[in-house]
């Protein structure tokens, strides 16, 4: 990673109506062969999107650890997250990006459950025997994007999505355990408290307040759901947001240490060996 990891928005490659893209894995390594730009090449992206592999093994490089690609497998990526397509085409399926708030804005507080359910967990397998049960619901979403006619499109392809999302929790392989649904909302509502104010504070009892709840509630629900305590999951947070902020080559120790919330600089380089061994120029040039 000797270039600057690119922060790829939605608009990069895509010219749409709506901010919702269907295409094939095999159009996005063209298009993006075609703009220049190396799929390879760890870069950060600021919008959601799913992995849906038909044909072929691969691999594909999600913060740091490298997940498989086989058919059968669904990879929700999240905004924010640093990831790398292979460098050679090995596999067949269709990716979909689409913006959070198109598919929240309208969607009732039930179904987002749902949707948040999928996009916090890290791979999905729904096996190779149940991408026929999938692909009606491909076959809506690319239809009525390619349509030219902009009247309510943006609903449809928002139900039809949400029911396709629907089907792949019910297929999946892993059987998803179900949490109470206040539980996971709070929790949920935690790590997005964590990326509002993790430059103020690194304490999970001030997150505790500000989600009005005990910090024992907090610290069950993170355990129950996340299988670590509060702190810990906070702790983890903050580590990989250091691991991507180093990545981008863009900012020196110190302004990474000030911009995630550490008073003192070597505090945070005691932080960050604490948990990986190394020193941030050590992982800077470990991951060249």
């Amino acid at each position: 990673m000797s270039n600057e990891i690119e922060n790829i928005v939605f608009s990069r490659f895509v010219k749409q109506s709506i901010p919702f893209e269907f295409i094939t894995i095999e159009e996005l390594y063209k298009r993006c062969a075609e703009g220049k730009f190396d799929l390879s090449i760890p870069h950060r992206i600021a919008f959601h999107a799913l992995i849906i592999v038909f044909e072929g093994e691969s691999t594909h490089r999600v913060d740091f650890k490298e997940e498989i690609l086989s058919p059968g497998v669904i990879l929700p990526l999240t905004k924010g997250q640093v990831h790398a397509f292979n460098k050679e085409l090995k596999v067949k399926g269709v990716i979909i990006s689409f913006e959070e708030n198109f598919i929240t804005q309208n969607t009732s507080d039930k179904n987002i459950f749902h949707f948040l359910h999928i996009y916090h967990t890290p791979i999905i397998q729904i096996g190779q025997e149940n991408l026929n049960t999938i692909t009606p619901f491909l076959q809506l979403l690319e239809k009525v994007h390619l349509e030219t006619n902009t009247n309510l499109k943006s609903e449809v392809v928002n139900s039809a999505f949400m029911t396709l999302l629907f089907q792949i929790k019910r297929l999946s392989i892993y059987q998803h355990k179900t949490f109470e649904s206040q539980r996971f909302k709070d929790f949920i509502r935690f790590k997005q408290l964590i990326t509002e104010y993790y430059n103020e504070t690194h304490n999970a009892k001030d997150y505790a307040k500000k989600l009005a709840v005990s910090y024992k509630y907090l610290n069950d629900i993170c355990k129950e759901i996340g299988h670590k305590t509060a702190k810990a999951f906070l702790d983890s947070w903050l580590l990989l947001e250091i691991q991507r902020n180093i990545s981008e080559n863009q900012y020196t120790s110190q302004q990474i240490a000030f911009k995630m919330g550490f008073k003192e600089h070597s505090n945070f380089i005691r932080f960050f060996k604490k948990f990986t061994g190394f020193t941030p120029s050590q992982f800077q040039q470990k991951n060249k």
